[in-house]
């Protein structure tokens, strides 16, 4: 991949941790170093550590070695110079005015900058544009993403099936307390062996799943409501994938089956909605008054949200939540998202149903595969 900006563009971070990093470089590393973009070539400096790895991974143009430039500020004295000095002596060396930087850029590296006389400027949204409309490659790692979260799903789907109900309809597996623990464990395993790494999977049971990011904790139980939230990251390609299914051990209640057709049938409504140059709000509210007609209106009660109060949908790639937010943008072409409207009501439980769409001129393309069935 060849990313040309007539800009000047800087990167001080992690790219474990740094998505514009990463996807500058596709380049793994847990300790930050310095990406410069300047006239479409790429300049990585690494540490001794990882310079020779970077040469024969990272998609750059020229590789630095970060010592180097650091015995140059050195010269004879006996202290190490901060990172922050090495940092404006190479810039200085490359004749570098100006630069754009990430949003995120370290407070202290633009200030030592601007003491250098170089003037930085923080970006205002994507600092690779190129990040919002997704490219086939990119699909195709989401792709995969996403069947590393169905792995997880699966695993979680066949455990509930063996599980039996015990005292106080509590879940037994494995002649043991089944718990939402246990479970998470057993999903992140399973991502795990798939080629993941899991990221704060939620198994939330009953009125648990009334905070949708509440992890869950505790026994689960027969005929209760459980929400399966799984997003992990493909440990290849960074790539995140995102699914959430509810389900339940034994046998739903009419209202519970009534909640949960309900949140179905408002995802099936969203997505005939979605295609390239709809507002995504007039999305969002077509869903909270399509559950309201059916009798799960969005409000207060009891000093506690209740209902759809939480957006339809965001982007995702090589973070879990990117741009867009779907109810704050007009979709465009190539965008990837979540759609996952939720109903939440204390004493009868929560319900979320997630999947991943790519937004086209003409509608959407689901990427998620996975079943969506209540009863287990």
């Amino acid at each position: 991949m060849k990313i040309r900006n007539p800009k000047t563009r800087l990167i001080v971070a992690a790219s474990d941790t740094d998505p514009d990093m990463l996807y500058a470089t596709r380049f793994w590393a847990p300790d930050a170093f310095i990406f410069l973009e300047r006239n479409g070539k790429r300049t990585l400096v690494l540490s001794d550590l990882e310079i020779d790895r970077g040469r024969k991974q990272a998609n750059a143009d020229e590789f630095v070695m970060f010592s180097e430039l650091e015995r140059e500020v050195q010269g004879k004295s006996k202290k190490t110079p901060s990172y922050e000095k090495v940092l404006a002596h190479f810039l200085r060396k490359r004749g570098v005015k100006s630069t754009v930087v990430p949003a995120n850029f370290p407070l202290r590296y633009a200030e030592e900058l601007a003491a250098n006389k170089i003037r930085v400027c923080a970006t205002n949204g994507f600092f690779w544009p190129e990040r919002e409309a997704k490219s086939n490659k990119e699909i195709e790692m989401m792709s995969h993403a996403l069947r590393i979260t169905e792995e997880g799903l699966e695993r979680a789907v066949d455990i509930l099936k063996r599980s039996k109900p015990g005292a106080g309809k509590r879940l037994r597996w494995r002649g043991k307390t089944l718990t939402s623990e246990v479970l998470r464990a057993q999903i992140d395993s399973a991502i795990l062996r798939a080629g993941g790494i899991p990221t704060g999977t939620i198994v939330a049971g009953g009125d648990q799943g009334c905070d949708p990011h509440e992890r869950g904790f505790g026994p689960l139980y027969a005929n209760s409501l459980i929400i399966l939230d799984v997003f992990p990251r493909d440990a290849k390609t960074g790539y995140f994938g995102d699914m959430t299914r509810t389900v339940l051990r034994g046998r739903a209640s009419q209202a519970q089956r009534r909640l949960w057709e309900t949140v179905k049938a408002g995802q099936a409504l969203a997505l005939k909605k979605i295609k390239a140059g709809i507002d995504g709000m007039t999305i969002h509210k077509t869903i909270q008054e399509f559950f309201a007609e059916r009798g799960f209106p969005t409000e207060v009660r009891k000093g506690r949200r209740v209902g759809f109060f939480h957006g339809t949908g965001h982007g995702l790639g090589l973070e879990i939540h990117e741009h867009p937010r779907l109810q704050k943008v007009t979709l465009k072409d190539r965008q990837v998202l979540t759609v996952e409207p939720g109903l939440y009501y204390p004493g009868l439980g929560g319900t979320r149903l997630e999947d991943v769409v790519l937004v086209t001129k003409t509608g959407c393309r689901i990427l998620s595969r996975f079943p969506k069935q209540l009863e287990i």
